[in-house]
């Protein structure tokens, strides 16, 4: 990370846009990203590289919230928009997206690494390179022999329902620590 950057953080809530899809697991960065915005007292708004943003301080650290408004696999368009906006290293980008090879409300955190089959993550790392950092939201896998897609484009099951408050609550604290104390921290905090 460059020591002259003194713009923001990118805090990126992966998910598809539109109500229709608002409840479903590929969703959980996006409502990551909408409690960080209540948190920081704003309100999305429509920025010029198809992203909807808030501005904000955590802990007084700058920040932009941002959620895509293109499809998941077509992410790394207005997210690269958005980095070259604020001129943002990679190692100032944080992606908070859903994850199958993670229990269900089990957080993993991580700087660079794989796709590992994530369409939004693909379309990033095409665009950016590897080297965000991930706060990664474990929806588990779907059951028998249901597709991926089907699976992750559901909403989360009543069962889930009772904890994903307290799960997007989670993952947002990680959002903040992650900022804050850096990845090493954020990682002995929230790794489970």
């Amino acid at each position: 990370m460059s020591d002259e950057y003194t713009g923001p953080w990118l805090v990126v809530g992966l998910g598809n846009p539109g109500p229709e899809y608002a409840g479903n697991r590929h969703n959980i960065g996006s409502m990551v990203a909408d409690l960080l915005a209540t948190r920081v007292g704003g309100k999305f708004k429509a920025h010029k590289s198809r992203n909807q943003v808030v501005e904000g301080r955590i802990s007084g650290q700058r920040v932009v919230l941002a959620k895509p408004q293109s499809f998941m696999n077509l992410s790394g368009g207005p997210v690269t928009a958005l980095r070259d906006f604020y001129k943002a290293p990679l190692g100032r980008i944080v992606v908070v997206h859903d994850e199958l090879d993670i229990d269900y409300a089990t957080l993993r955190l991580k700087q660079g690494g794989g796709d590992n089959g994530h369409n939004g993550l693909k379309s990033l790392t095409k665009a950016m390179g590897p080297d965000y950092f991930r706060v990664r939201a474990g929806v588990g896998r779907p059951p028998g022999r249901m597709e991926v897609a089907d699976f992750v484009l559901k909403d989360f099951s009543s069962g889930e329902r009772k904890e994903l408050d307290w799960f997007v609550d989670r993952a947002a604290d990680a959002v903040e620590a992650l900022i804050v104390e850096g990845l090493e921290r954020a990682q002995s905090t929230y790794n489970g």
